[in-house]
């Protein structure tokens, strides 16, 4: 017999999925997804704020601040990154507060100016991957963790 939908199975079985897929993808692959997730989330809020959805809005505000505070910024290599991560890192901060202040006044400009910041870097970072063959330059993955290197 058929039993009823469990949201709960769902969730536990996508869980699954997701932490045996983030195991499975490389470092350069992840931070492409990152930015995916980022700006894809802007875009989300963007659209729930032309159709008045606050709550919409808010969510996708709050999943593009944590893509970008708790998974752009923390990749950065702070240590042997040099001037670049630190340059990224100021930037993340600044695309953070713009987007909180964004969320604050319902301002699509200030959404649309961060997706103008972002979109130029995860294209490069895309273009790493296609002019090196497949390999991240060393100083895109000193000590282990991506560095953002333009293209």
């Amino acid at each position: 017999m058929f039993s009823a939908h469990n949201p709960r199975a769902a969730n536990a079985y996508q869980r699954i999925n997701v932490e045996t897929s983030m195991h499975t993808i490389d470092q350069h692959q992840l931070v492409s997804l990152l930015y995916e997730g980022a700006l894809n989330s802007i875009a989300t809020a963007r659209g729930a704020m032309a159709r008045g959805d606050v709550l919409g809005k808010c969510n996708a505000v709050s999943k593009a601040v944590r893509i970008i505070e708790e998974g752009l910024s923390t990749a950065l290599d702070k240590v042997d990154g040099g001037e670049l991560a630190e340059n990224l890192g100021a930037l993340y901060d600044y695309c953070i507060r713009r987007l909180i202040l964004a969320n604050a006044r319902n301002d699509d400009a200030m959404m649309e100016e961060v997706m103008r910041l972002i979109e130029p870097i995860a294209l490069g970072w895309n273009e790493i991957k296609k002019s090196n063959n497949g390999a991240a330059p060393a100083a895109a993955t000193a000590s282990g963790q991506p560095v953002l290197v333009e293209a």
